[in-house]
């Protein structure tokens, strides 16, 4: 099953690192996220992937063209009389990626419209190319086949910006959790499943189309959307503060995504 990512956007609130890369090919530990999130996929099985390009989309070709040399040692005949012999290879071998210009300024929904016509089966996974978490990928696909509706989201419960205390009537902390995860309501962590009907009937090639308004209300007004709760790691890549804790728990070795 394929895995379209949305790799496009413009990632201003990132803007010192963006003005000279494109927001998904910011490195965790020395790798792209972008990196990280196909490995994640590909450690579930999933090796077949869609990039929706847009901003700087050249950069993610580039790295991806000269993927076998970033990642392995070789040697090289300057004469080129032999071909460049790669001493070592990787499980991303099997990989297949296929990229697609969605253009520069294109709202997510386009991008999703535009990459469609590359969807092979009648059901995809969509996600974005700046967000991490330990999501079972296989459990949250046996859920979407079970519910048979058109589509599936992962919903999050965000953390708290703020520490919590819990005070008895003496005014003493009974309780202090720094930044606890918030118990109520969800919010869209991405990691969706969808079905080809998605792309037939609620998107369109408009590039002011937003995904995650006029598409995926429409798919829940018609009771076609369904909600995989993970209640488990989940952090996205917003701010310099969110890209350095996922530094932070990558060189630490307390990676919850890295399973491979």
């Amino acid at each position: 099953m394929q895995v379209m990512i949305l790799c496009g956007g413009l990632g201003t609130r990132l803007r010192e690192e963006t003005e000279i890369r494109p927001k998904p090919m910011m490195e965790i530990g020395g790798k792209p996220i972008l990196w990280h999130i196909m490995k994640y996929y590909a450690a579930h099985g999933f090796q077949d992937f869609l990039l929706c390009l847009g901003y700087k989309g050249h950069l993610i070709k580039d790295y991806f063209l000269n993927y076998r040399a970033y990642q392995n040692d070789f040697t090289l005949h300057l004469d080129h009389s032999q071909p460049i012999d790669y001493h070592t290879n990787g499980e991303e071998n099997h990989w297949r990626v296929t990229f697609v210009e969605t253009g520069e300024t294109a709202q997510t929904g386009a991008r999703v419209a535009r990459a469609g016509r590359y969807i092979r089966g009648e059901r995809f996974c969509l996600t974005y190319g700046d967000g991490l978490g330990d999501v079972d990928l296989k459990s949250l696909l046996a859920f979407h086949r079970a519910h048979g509706k058109i589509g599936t989201v992962t919903g999050m419960r965000p953390m708290g910006r703020f520490g919590e205390l819990e005070v008895d009537g003496r005014g003493r902390a009974t309780r202090f959790n720094e930044k606890p995860q918030l118990k109520a309501g969800m919010i869209n962590g991405g990691f969706f499943v969808l079905e080809r009907s998605f792309l037939e009937r609620f998107v369109e090639d408009r590039d002011d189309l937003v995904l995650e308004q006029e598409p995926l209300q429409r798919l829940a007004a018609e009771g076609q959307l369904m909600v995989y709760a993970h209640e488990g790691f989940w952090q996205p890549m917003d701010t310099y503060r969110e890209f350095k804790l996922l530094n932070d728990c990558w060189n630490s070795g307390q990676a919850p995504w890295k399973i491979w």
